[in-house]
């Protein structure tokens, strides 16, 4: 188990110790036990085989020797008999937005809340409105949070059902009866939230991929299992579908599986129009529907049957009925951008604020990864929250970079690291003024306390987009995918200021975030306004969401130059400065 994991599991327990009442400095070494743990230089296990965790500074006995038991055997008995004391229903409850540990205590306390249920009744009867620190807006939000919870019950984010998905997959590859195998549905179309996972297979032995598929390690239930089909609930509540068909078959099953339902439609009516019929099983010599296999158009791929309907292949991530049709009729789709494009971020976060990693240990990171350059954007001031930078830490922050990058120049490599600032969209001005951010790489300005007018919000982005210094606007809409609702903002308004300014728009490639929405990118090109795909890291590994952001860029219709980190350092530090110098002219 590496520190990220234990860290996890030490901050869970700090949280549970909290919701049973706990002495508040108990629940408080967990958590300062878990930010030592994330500090390490050194790899956990290695302190663990070594004896040497008791060295460290703020790892005593108790937590050494849980650690301990968490490295050598993936569990911990003390963490599995916590949650076992503890009403399944109190910790269901943590997953309301607004609700605490110390407000469910209190909940359970006077009013005897221990479930969801026993809650929203609690709240609709305005008894919650009434304990101490609570009232009619917490109530309210209460309630809204668990109407949210349940509209969402039964979605997944993308990033989620993909690290389910991948593994499964990996799998069925490796199978002797798999002849070719892949995602379907929502998954293959990138959408940022997916209902089920949908796998598709050929084979001549349906029954023993079946029989192989419901084996799997991850599987918690199964629902169903027939010859050619089967349904399973993995671990994280995913359900996860698999369809055996014959090799003929699985050209036309993976194009109507993969959908979506609007695209069908059409693909459907083309097909009328020119005499054919097309389902899953086939492109048929007919007008009415059949199996039939004399009537049989023969596909051996997706792209031959996009060529029987005058069009050219449609990337899956474009089959939403957006304007696909007509831009593959006269071969007019972009080529789309690919992950292995991008070359660096520039929203990424270190230690010196609310990030996990030290200056070093990010460059070392993204060197590693033959990346070419990565910006350091920690918070601004008014961010205190997340340990913002004042003007001072953020000159000084500048001169470490410096230092830093002259040493990884004197090793003959070419990554740098970029300097900037996440600088905070205030009410009537930037958290930082222009002569600093002047002296910058890269700024990301964003809102990060909206006000609920539309037309406000829309007001502090342009005059944000209109300040010379500021290259770009982060995660737009502030949306947190399955928890927390964008905030009003006319986005077409933002996007004619940005290219009015030649400011740019980031696509947060966070999981929870993928903002700006992918549907407001094509007119967001067709304005010539450019895209950052950022990551938005808060440590190293984080780099790995680049690659999701790059299949939802695609969606958006965004090819490589579109997209500005998919430029070499040295023509991204021309784009840099050309706003600038723009404003100076």
């Amino acid at each position: 188990m590496d520190k990220n994991k234990v860290a996890e599991i030490f901050v869970e327990i700090g949280t549970l110790l909290e919701l049973k009442g706990e002495n508040p400095f108990k629940t408080r070494a967990y958590a300062n036990g878990a930010r030592t743990i994330e500090g390490l230089s050194e790899p956990l296990d290695k302190l663990v085989a070594e004896k040497r965790l008791g060295e460290i500074k703020g790892i005593g006995a108790a937590l050494e020797q849980k650690i301990t038991e968490l490295v050598e055997t993936g569990k911990l008995k003390y963490y599995d008999e916590l949650k076992a004391s503890i009403p399944p229903g109190l910790i269901a409850m943590l997953e309301i937005s607004g609700l605490g540990p110390k407000k469910i205590q209190a909940l359970n306390k006077n009013l005897g809340v221990d479930s969801i249920e026993k809650l929203e009744a609690a709240c609709k009867a305005g008894k919650v409105a009434q304990l101490d620190g609570f009232g009619e807006k917490t109530q309210a939000n209460i309630l809204e949070g668990i109407a949210r919870k349940r509209t969402y019950a039964s979605k997944h984010l993308l990033s989620d059902a993909w690290l389910a998905a991948e593994p499964l997959l990996e799998n069925l590859r490796s199978h002797p009866d798999v002849i070719r195998c892949g995602t379907a549905g929502s998954l293959r179309r990138f959408k940022e939230v997916i209902g089920d996972i949908d796998l598709l297979a050929s084979s001549k032995r349906a029954a023993g991929v079946i029989e192989f598929f419901i084996s799997q390690p991850g599987i918690v239930k199964i629902l169903a299992q027939g010859e050619t089909k089967a349904s399973v609930i993995l671990e994280g509540g995913i359900q996860c579908d698999l369809r055996v068909v014959s090799d003929a078959e699985f050209p036309f099953a993976l194009a109507y599986f993969t959908g979506s339902k609007e695209h069908n439609i059409v693909m459907r009516q083309r097909a009328i129009q020119r005499g054919l019929r097309l389902n899953e099983y086939g492109l048929f010599k007919s007008k009415e529907e059949t199996r039939d296999a004399k009537l049989l158009v023969p596909c051996k791929t997706e792209d031959e049957i996009f060529e029987k309907l005058d069009l050219v292949f449609v990337p899956p991530e474009l089959r939403e009925d957006h304007g696909e049709f007509l831009a593959a009729e006269k071969n007019d789709l972009p080529k789309l951008v690919e992950w292995s494009d991008l070359k660096g971020a520039l929203h990424n976060h270190s230690n010196w604020s609310d990030g996990k990693n030290t200056l070093e240990e990010i460059a070392d990171y993204m060197e590693e990864l033959g990346l070419e350059y990565w910006a350091i954007t920690d918070h601004s001031k008014a961010s205190f929250q997340a340990n913002g930078l004042d003007a001072k830490r953020l000159r000084d922050q500048i001169s470490e970079i410096k230092k830093l990058n002259e040493k990884i120049a004197a090793r003959g490599s070419a990554f740098r690291l970029l300097t900037g600032s996440e600088v905070d969209i205030l009410k009537d001005r930037l958290d930082f003024d222009d002569d600093i951010l002047a002296e910058l790489d890269v700024v990301v300005a964003s809102l990060h306390v909206p006000s609920s007018s539309e037309a406000e919000n829309t007001k502090r982005l342009i005059r944000a987009a209109e300040n010379p210094f500021v290259h770009m606007l982060g995660h737009l809409t502030g949306r947190l995918l399955l928890e927390r609702e964008p905030y009003p903002v006319n986005v077409h308004a933002v996007i004619d200021a940005c290219a009015a300014t030649g400011t740019w728009i980031e696509l947060n490639c966070n999981p929870y975030r993928l903002d700006m929405d992918w549907r407001h990118w094509q007119y967001a090109t067709k304005m010539v306004v450019k895209c950052v795909i950022n990551p938005d890291a808060h440590r190293n590994e984080h780099a790995g969401f680049l690659r999701l952001g790059a299949g939802v860029a695609r969606k958006g219709w965004l090819g490589k130059t579109d997209v500005m980190n998919t430029w070499s350092r040295a023509k991204l530090k021309v784009e840099l400065q050309r706003k600038r110098d723009k404003h100076k002219a």
